[in-house]
């Protein structure tokens, strides 16, 4: 096992905070979860989570082990818009899930990544080896993908520091008579339902930014870019604003257009490359059951 020592001189502050600043190279929830695991410990004593580093602590941290990946590796197609030695970007089909969770153990994302991708960063564990980010089941387009640890820390951090880009087009319920907006509200777990999110106070603070893109009958076409990136974020601020986004079927409404999940879209994403400091912007265009949407309520179909 690795073992990383640090002497504080005059840091101060949560270990988990100190160690984040002073170990670029480890994501603050890495060690977050070495701390839990008690794989952290200070003088020669195992601490507690909310421990305040004082001067002249001799800190070790014990990096275990990676788990062995318990999950299985399937042969599902992906399509690979990017990859080098650092990172991936993905174009995600509309019903695939990212990660296995309870009621996913295959045919996600992360099954395809373990059969395609030799190398994956680990800080996010067996579950979501090389995930920076997610996006839902019945939302398609791109992802970033972290090959590597120094990589997965350096896009989380972008996305902390919301210096990467993240724009994404819907169809909305509803035709929004001004062409531009900002929905500035928190999001936090529903109290009426456990499965949703919902805008409630003392929510996480989130924000996003829409422009209309084209109007029709019933429905409007709108782009969108996130500032901050909570769960169900775009879903639940435009169901707030009385514009649901179209076949969602957990914040829309039940008649709506003939789809297989809601109508949105993940089209731009860009990002510093954490390696070479390059800007890189993809662009995927609309799956075809969204353009022919579309050209359907263009002609009125």
């Amino acid at each position: 096992m690795e073992q990383i020592n640090v002497k504080i001189n005059t840091e101060t502050g949560r270990i988990d905070k100190v160690l984040s600043d002073l170990l670029k190279e480890h994501s603050r929830s890495q060690i977050q979860q070495w701390v839990k695991e008690n794989h952290v410990k200070v003088n020669g004593e195992i601490i507690r989570s909310n421990y305040k580093v004082k001067a002249a602590d001799e800190i070790v941290i014990t990096i275990p082990e990676p788990e062995e990946l318990d999950i299985q590796a399937e042969n599902i197609p992906l399509e690979i818009v990017y990859e080098d030695d650092d990172v991936l970007v993905i174009n995600k089909p509309q019903g695939m899930v990212v990660h296995p969770s309870a009621g996913h153990s295959h045919g996600t994302l992360v099954n395809a990544l373990l059969y395609h991708i030799k190398d994956l960063s680990s800080i996010n564990g067996v579950i979501r080896p090389g995930i920076v980010h997610r996006i839902d089941k019945d939302t398609s387009g791109l992802l970033m993908v972290a090959k590597n640890d120094h990589a997965h820390v350096a896009l989380a951090e972008q996305l902390k520091d919301k210096t990467s880009l993240r724009k994404y087009v819907a169809l909305v319920h509803g035709e929004i008579s001004h062409d531009k907006g900002e929905i500035n509200a928190p999001i936090g777990r529903s109290k009426n339902d456990r499965k949703m999110q919902a805008v409630i106070e003392g929510g996480k603070s989130a924000v996003t930014h829409f422009e209309v893109l084209e109007r029709f009958e019933g429905f409007t076409l709108v782009q969108l870019q996130l500032e901050t990136g909570r769960t169900h974020q775009i879903r639940v601020h435009m169901k707030y604003i009385g514009y649901p986004v179209a076949g969602d079927p957990l914040y829309g409404p039940r008649k709506t257009l003939k789809g297989n999940g809601q109508f949105l879209h993940a089209q731009m994403l860009g990002f510093k490359h954490p390696t070479t400091g390059q800007m890189m912007v993809f662009e995927a265009p609309l799956p075809e059951l969204f353009e022919k949407t579309l050209d359907d309520l263009r002609n009125n179909d």
